[in-house]
């Protein structure tokens, strides 16, 4: 399910870094984190949802290659999006 328009707007405006900004590896791995976030608690009431596990997977996996490049790029970027997203490394 694709976030909602005002929630995308937020997030989109909260990790830019300049003004038309929407697709810097600080803002994709914010998205991809608020749909991991619905996806999790989607599944704690649909426990046999295997199709969508397996996107929830393909998720994680893709903000995990977003966050190795963050990290070879600019230590301090990346460490500016994990502390602000709560992600653990």
């Amino acid at each position: 399910m694709p976030l909602h328009t005002e929630k995308k707007a937020e997030l989109i405006d909260q990790f830019r870094t300049h003004a038309s900004d929407t697709g810097s590896p600080e803002v994709q791995i914010a998205l991809i984190t608020e749909r991991i976030g619905y996806l999790t608690d989607h599944f704690k009431t649909h426990i046999k949802d295997h199709h969508s596990r397996r996107g929830l997977l393909s998720l994680v996996s893709k903000r995990r290659r977003l966050l190795d490049y963050l990290k070879r790029s600019s230590l301090d970027r990346y460490r500016k999006v994990v502390g602000a997203l709560n992600i653990r490394k």
